[in-house]
């Protein structure tokens, strides 16, 4: 097995998934902070101020795991391995 053959291994079968799931939980964090925004809040300033907070906190989530995505797509190109990569 070469370098590039287990290069691509850990990535299709550990990096893939897990980054996929990390993408979706932070996702999932966002929604949540715009549903305690709009539907929990009911005019409660402190509410709101928590709303807005979990909704920056599941951006910030989304674009770590968009940067450790192209991380990943920069490592393989570099190393000429994935060929067949997609986003997930």
């Amino acid at each position: 097995m070469t370098i590039g053959q287990l290069l691509s291994k850990i990535q299709t079968g550990i990096l893939t998934p897990f980054i996929s799931l990390l993408f979706v939980l932070a996702t999932a964090v966002f929604l949540w902070g715009i549903i305690q925004y709009v539907i929990g809040s009911r005019g409660d300033q402190k509410k709101l101020d928590q709303g807005k907070q979990i909704m920056v906190w599941g951006i910030v989530g989304m674009f770590i795991m968009v940067s450790a995505w192209g991380i990943v797509r920069l490592l393989c190109d570099f190393f000429k391995t994935c060929q067949y990569i997609k986003f997930p």
